[in-house]
């Protein structure tokens, strides 16, 4: 069974827009909308792969994090913990880095069916802060 760390990050802007990007045709869950983020390698906290992944998906270095939420999931063929970073300022600005399209979506648009699974408790925890 593999098992999976993966660090994410909700990018929020001042107008409570969240910046979401679309998953490989190629990739594990193909075309759903994702939240950027990746697997945390060995030796590296959950803050430092937020940071990396960031930077070599969309483009931006955040300025800070906090932890929003930290969830298992388990796939037939994969055990995979997911920590949500909010990231509400950052330096740059977000763009599909390795060709995947993004976009800024309204929190309270976000429709948990768009996302993998995992998601969901994520997304129903964003549009109640809203």
């Amino acid at each position: 069974m593999k098992k999976l760390n993966i660090a994410v990050g909700i990018i929020r802007n001042p107008y409570n827009e969240i910046f979401i990007t679309q998953r490989a045709a190629d990739a594990h869950m193909a075309n759903k909308l994702e939240f950027p983020g990746g697997k945390i390698e060995a030796g590296e906290t959950p803050e430092q792969a937020l940071s990396r992944e960031l930077q070599e998906e969309v483009g931006i270095t955040p300025v800070g994090a906090t932890l929003f939420e930290k969830l298992e999931y388990q796939f037939p063929d994969r055990h995979i913990t997911l920590w949500f970073w909010l990231v509400e300022s950052w330096k740059g600005e977000p763009w599909g880095k390795e060709g995947q399209p993004g976009k800024w979506i309204a929190a309270g648009m976000l429709q948990a069916e768009d996302f993998p699974p995992a998601n969901a408790p994520v997304i129903a925890k964003l549009k109640q802060n809203l």
